[in-house]
């Protein structure tokens, strides 16, 4: 519902990055506003296309994000801070009046990313971002919020990503509920703004997604590869170079006012820190995606195993890997990263 070709959305032209901080704020002024007069905004999703010209990342927090994540520093931005780059873009969507779902307490089920070239620092950037797909799920309403990334002046899409978010317990007139299937979009409804975690180096060789159970209680751990050691201050340290403030991932007080018991790390902190355990994929286009299933409460211990799969003559062609708690059996997220 609500997808609309690319070309007829009318362009939103912003004449700077949007601020994160001032969005949060504004996203719980308007919450609030909501509870006591109820939203105003249309069933719908808004017809419109923000695009920012001429960006160009803080080359200090790129630099602390790669050794954040245990990276030496490189002039090709990693593929997880080209999303942290883009997000502000993406939430100026949602934080319009006439989006229909309520931006906090949205639960990040999915994330697909086509990275279709190596992109350096050096290069002015323009980041467009719309919202499509708006659909019923058992659990609220489901949208899906697109990021696409292009050298300035340039119609060739370098880097694209899909995030899919649920408004729990938001049931829309008029948007129904689908019939989903497992493994379809967003079928994991229990989950949400994930985890993260620290390096690790191991990895296994395997031909399919390791522990890919039809449901999460069908869930066998395998031997993991790695441990990951998640401190109370992730969530800080991921918001300090990314920029995402959101409460939820800073502290308990902040996560317990809005409804959770802990802070939980960032979703694409975990995806970043998978890519930077699968390293650099080779050829440069590659498409990786990560699905969130129970979020990770810090501090915390991630257990993490990856498969790789190789083409016959050794050339490594894809990986898949599941993350889980080595204590219960949860398990947390799983995803693949693959050569196009």
């Amino acid at each position: 519902m609500n997808q609309l070709p690319l070309n007829l959305l009318p362009l939103n032209l912003l004449p700077e990055m949007p601020s994160l901080s001032k969005m949060y704020v504004n996203a719980a002024a308007m919450a609030a506003r909501n509870r006591v007069l109820g939203s105003g905004a249309d069933k719908a999703l808004p017809r419109v296309l923000n695009e920012v010209r001429g960006v160009m990342p803080d080359l200090a927090k790129l630099t602390a994000y790669q050794h954040l994540l245990g990276r030496t520093a490189r002039d090709v931005m990693p593929s997880g801070f080209l999303h942290a780059l883009a997000f502000p873009v993406a939430m100026s969507v949602m934080v319009r009046e006439d989006f229909p779902l309520p931006l906090l307490g949205m639960i990040h089920l999915h994330n697909h990313v086509d990275h279709l070239e190596p992109i350096l620092f050096t290069q002015p950037l323009t980041i467009q971002a719309w919202a499509q797909n708006l659909a019923g799920h058992r659990s609220g309403t489901l949208v899906d919020l697109v990021v696409e990334i292009r050298a300035d002046a340039s119609p060739a899409v370098m880097w694209r990503g899909v995030s899919t978010y649920l408004a729990k317990g938001v049931f829309l007139p008029g948007v129904d509920k689908p019939a989903l299937a497992n493994g379809s979009r967003g079928s994991s409804a229990s989950g949400g703004g994930a985890s993260g975690g620290g390096p690790s180096s191991g990895r296994a060789s395997g031909s399919g997604a390791p522990g890919n159970g039809s449901l999460a209680g069908d869930f066998s751990p395998p031997d993991p590869t790695g441990i990951w050691k998640l401190g109370v201050d992730t969530g800080r340290a991921y918001a300090a170079v990314s920029g995402d403030f959101n409460p939820i991932h800073l502290s308990v007080l902040s996560a317990k006012a809005l409804g959770l018991r802990r802070s939980i790390a960032h979703g694409m902190y975990l995806g970043a820190r998978v890519l930077a355990d699968v390293g650099s994929p080779q050829p440069d286009a590659f498409a990786w995606d990560i699905s969130f299933e129970a979020p990770v409460f810090l501090p915390a211990t991630v257990a993490m195993h990856i498969a790789d799969v190789q083409t016959d003559d050794g050339v490594w062609s894809s990986s898949a890997y599941v993350g889980w708690n080595p204590r219960t059996g949860r398990r947390h997220f799983t995803g693949t990263v693959s050569a196009l």
